[in-house]
Parts: C-alpha cells; structure tokens; sequence
C-alpha cells in the first residue's frame, strides 16, 4: 500500500491536536512524518508537500483540464470582436499563447508572489471591456469579414483588420496592468483589506459563477445527454468513489514491479470524467450516431468539429511578444480595464483566503497579498506585450479543484505551469486540445462554477448570519449584481451621457456584475453600523494570529531565504510585499500591525478597537 495517498496515523491527543502523515520518498522509504493543523488532515498532499514526480506530472495535466475552459473559452470569445470567427488557426494561435503566458505567470506566481498553489490563467473580468470596446463603431467588424466565403484569411487586409484589433487590446491591457502593480507593490491593497472583509468578499466571488450559469447552460445545451454524463461522472468520482482505493502497477527501486493502492477517483476526477466523455463522444463521431449536419441539435458534441485547426497547426509554434506588431492604446480604453482589474483584484484576493483554507494554511498575510496582486499586474503586462487579447488572473476553477482532490502542493501547481509552457509551445498538442467538444466543457463547467460560488459563500462561516444587517448586505449585494447588469445590457441606450469615453466607462461598470455586488457590499459593510464580531472582521484577525510565525514564513516568505537570512538590508523593511525578520528574532516572521477598527464619520476611533498582530 502507497503510504503517501492512503496511510494516515492520528497521533496521541497528548501530543497534539494535529494529525501526523507519513510520505513516500518516490523509492518505497518512508519520509518522517510531518505535523499538520487540523484544518489540513483530510489532505492527501499539503501545501509544503512533494508528491512524487509522476503525480505531480498528472495531477498538473488535470489542473491544465480544469482551468482549459477558461483558457480556451476566452480566446474564443474575443475571435468575433477581432473578426475571426471565421479564422480558426489564428485561433489557436491565441489559445497556444494564452497557455504560453498562463504557464510563465503561473511560475512567478508560485516562486515569488503569493506562494499559494493558485493557477493563473485568462480572466472573464477582461472580458466584458474588450467586447465594450469592439462594440464602438470605431471597432465593428466590416461586413464581409462576416461571411466565410468572403473571408481569405491569407491576404494582408484581412490580416491587418484583425492585427489592429488586438494592437489596441495589448496597449490598454499594458496600461491597465500598470495601475494593478501599483495597488500590489506599493501596498494599497493591505491597506484597503482592513475594510474588505468575508461580506465584501462572499459576493464578489459568488458573482464571478453566478452570471455565467447563460454560458454554461448554452455550452451544455448543445447536447445535454454528453453534459449530463460529464457531471454525472464527476460526481460520481469526486464525491462517492473517493474513499475507493484502486491497485495501480507500480515500479519502485527496492520492491520492484508491485500494485499499490491509489485512491485515484479522488485525485483525478475531473480528468477521469473528461476523458471518458471524450472517449464517448470520439465513439458517437466515428459511428455516425452524432449528426453531421452544422445546424443539427447535437452536431458540437462531435469530436471532428475543429478538424482544420489540428491539421494547419504547426507541431512548434514559439510565442513571442510584440508578434501582432507595435501595441496601441487609447484613454477610454484603458479606463474600461482599470474597472476590470479592480475586480479581479477583489476576486484574487479572495481567491487567496479560499485557497489558504482548502490546502490548510494560515491566511495570507499583507506581505504576501500584496505581492500576489503585484504579480497578478505583472502577469497582465507580459500578457499584453505577448499579445493574447487578455490578461491574467487566479484561477477560482483551480482552488475548487482542490477542495475535490484534496492535493494542495504547490509543486503540483509548477508541474501544472510547466505543461502550460509545453502546451504553448507545442502548437498541435494545444489544439487537440482544444477540440473538446463543447458539452463536454459545459459540463465541467456547471460543476465548478457551483464550487466557485460555494467557496464565495462560504467566506461568510466568520460572519453572524443570524444578524438582521449582515443578511441586508450580502443578499442586497448579490441581488444588485445579478438585475443591474441584466437591465443595462438590454437598456443601454439609456444610459448615454454624450461623452463617448464616460458612457462606455459607466456601460462597463454597471455590466460587470461581480464589480457592481462587490462595490455595494463594500460600501454597506463600512457604512452600516455594526461590530467587528457581527462583520466576521474579529473572527479573521484571530484567525490570523492563531499560526506561530515561523509557518506563515515558511509558507509565505520568499525562496531561498530571501528578506530573512540574505537582502536584509535595512532599507528592505520599508518595502509593503518584502517579507522580514524581526530585529531580534531569529528567523521569525517580521510583525505587521493590522488595526481593524469601527470610525465614526469624525474618523475618530471607536472604543473596542481591536489591534491585531500578525
């Protein structure tokens, strides 16, 4: 039996409350056992664990297939803005350098942001800007751009017609980029996260799934029988085989060629389910059962649908930046993607308590936040300079794909990363990918969506429910973000103040509605009366100083010692993302003050202010 998946002692209660695990080292030796916090017993693998390399390897592919609908999906929803519906191999050129990117950010992500296994990938807040943009008339798709048999996607009109397009994305995405490393390095985000809180960050994230529940209906309508069996086999894998454990052939260098019990419905469900689905779906083409007519029901289920992308794209395809030419920008723009990247920040950093909390970790401190968000605006940058159309983001898929196999290494994450370096580079193996067909992705995606907006929700565990105002807030807050967008994409004619710029501003703001819930709930939650116990704010300060020090800078300080045993120069502390030992500690995490208090409309500070140290 495989210690490191299905061997678990619980220790002595007089040594602890912990739960003691023992590890494979990859050659059938046990490791020493390593003592873990209770929120992390059910883990097969912690945060600072290393499985062995050939589940790092296929857990990282099955994080590749989770967060592949997001990565493909945005690609192709900004093909018809750029006029490329009917141009699939540049298509898959976007995709491959979107998985290029999203493997680099997902690495500096990891080494030196916020150090959480979080994939970084593509980012549907972006999304909305972009398609406000291309709706200018300035941008609209010529006509015959529209008809396929109009279309030759070989001569320089055409190609230009697309080239400025994506110009002007990579330029505003670059400036927009600036404005978040900004907040992040400088340390304006630690500042603001004493008034963000689980009511602020409950909605928002619920509001990134809840919206889309249109896109993944529409995917999984396209054959409901194929997306049925994909949730079907999802849940199935995830929730009632995962205690199952399945006698997989092993190779070790002491027992030689012996079985050894894996749960692996557990640690790979999703790309179990995707898989046979696939499977399926390969058998229904190949018998002719899927129709093969465009226009029938069922005909996006068949696996032949993208047939010329797998045969025009090259086997190597080495993504550059600057390869669409000299970006462009203009100022409207760019103040449509600064609204964009306030909610992703907002998003991000709940995504960052989400993960904490599945994987076992202590809460991210300021430090940390901090870096991840400048990160997260670095990862834009390089984004627009290489020219994917969009820019990057925490994967929320990702951290519910963590909650379901119970593996939170983070080196799973760099295995992860690495096939998304691979992915981009190798031009075929991208677009087999991306041949999935289209209810088979619906499916996954009503499952983790519903992961998505749980872990918003249930950020809200630290906050009294039973309070009469935390109710108002958050169920106004989402309410607002669902009708307000819904009524100004339909009546936006209504809202035009003569000023081009403003009104496509406004027209972003109100349409994004993870923005729109998370902006009220914010100011409701500061505004409207009440205590630091009843908001949840007490709960998460004690929360954040229930970890000793040396296992938040073992989790959250940078590699090799960096901020606390080298570049500890004095001139380092007054940097808000450096981590720092204290003067006279000794390697022990540098002590951050985080007041969390109540203020009167005077700014004077209320009696029971509570100071935090973290």
């Amino acid at each position: 039996m495989n210690p490191a998946i299905t061997s678990r002692e619980h220790p002595d209660p007089s040594k602890g409350d912990g739960v003691l695990t023992f590890y494979d080292d990859g050659h059938g030796r046990k490791k020493d056992g390593q003592h873990r916090s209770p929120s992390s017993s059910d883990l097969a693998y912690g945060i600072l664990d290393t499985p062995p390399w050939y589940l790092c390897i296929i857990l990282g592919i099955q994080h590749f297939i989770t967060a592949l609908g997001g990565l493909v999906a945005v690609p192709l929803i900004l093909a018809k803005g750029l006029c490329l519906q009917h141009d699939p191999l540049t298509q898959s050129y976007l995709i491959s350098t979107m998985f290029f990117v999203s493997g680099i950010c997902t690495l500096l992500q990891v080494f030196f942001g916020v150090r959480l296994p979080i994939l970084q990938g593509g980012t549907f807040a972006f999304v909305a800007p972009s398609l406000a943009m291309f709706s200018l008339p300035t941008w609209k798709c010529p006509e015959w751009t529209l008809n396929a048999s109009q279309v030759n996607t070989s001569s320089p009109e055409f190609t230009e017609e697309w080239q400025k397009r994506i110009r002007e994305l990579q330029g505003v995405i670059m400036a927009a980029s600036c404005f978040q490393m900004l907040v992040g390095f400088s340390g304006l985000v630690g500042y603001l996260m004493r008034f963000i809180g689980p009511l602020t960050i409950a909605p928002t994230i619920a509001l990134v799934a809840l919206p889309l529940f249109d896109s993944a209906g529409n995917d999984a309508g396209a054959h409901w029988g194929i997306a049925a069996m994909t949730i079907f086999l999802i849940m199935l894998f995830s929730q009632y085989l995962k205690h199952i454990p399945v006698p997989v052939p092993l190779y070790g260098r002491q027992e030689k060629c012996h079985t050894s019990s894996v749960h692996l419905f557990q640690l790979f469900p999703v790309l179990l389910a995707l898989c046979i689905s696939w499977l399926l779906c390969f058998a229904l083409t190949e018998t002719n059962i899927l129709p093969s007519a465009p226009t029938a029901y069922g005909y996006l289920a068949r696996t032949d649908t993208k047939g010329d992308v797998l045969s025009q794209a090259p086997w190597f395809r080495f993504p550059y930046p600057g390869q669409w030419g000299l970006p462009t920008i203009s100022l409207a723009g760019v103040f449509g993607f600064i609204a964009g990247v306030i909610a992703s920040i907002v998003e991000s950093v709940g995504d960052y308590y989400a993960c904490a909390r599945l994987v076992g970790a202590p809460p991210p401190p300021k430090h940390a936040i901090n870096r991840g968000i400048g990160i997260e605006g670095l990862g834009c940058l390089l984004a627009g300079a290489w020219g994917t159309g969009n820019g990057t983001t925490s994967y929320s898929e990702n951290v519910g794909a963590l909650g379901i196999t119970k593996v939170g290494s983070r080196m799973v994450i760099v295995a992860s990363g690495c096939v998304l370096l691979l992915m981009g580079v190798f031009g075929k193996i991208g677009a087999a990918f991306a041949t999935i067909p289209t209810p088979v992705i619906g499916g996954m995606f009503i499952v983790m969506f519903g992961i998505i907006a749980a872990i918003g929700i249930s950020n809200l565990q630290h906050v009294d429910m039973n309070s009469s105002r935390n109710l108002f807030v958050f169920g106004f807050s989402i309410y607002c973000g669902l009708t307000i967008p819904n009524w100004v994409n339909k009546n936006s004619d209504l809202l035009q103040t003569g000023i081009l710029q403003l009104d496509q501003v406004i027209h972003v703001l109100l349409t994004t509605g993870m923005f729109v819930g998370g902006f009220l709930a914010f100011l409701l939650d500061n505004t409207i009366p009440g205590s630091l116990e009843e908001r949840g704010l007490l709960a998460w300060s004690q929360a954040q100083g229930s970890e000793e020090t040396t296992r938040v800078l073992e989790i959250y300080g940078l590699p090799c010692g960096i901020g606390t045993k080298c570049c500890t120069s004095s001139c380092t502390r007054f940097l808000p993302f450096w981590p720092r030992r204290e003067p006279g500690g000794k390697g022990a995490m540098g002590v951050s003050q985080l007041t969390l208090c109540s203020q009167d409309f005077s700014g004077e500070r209320l009696q029971g202010a509570i100071d935090t140290r973290m």
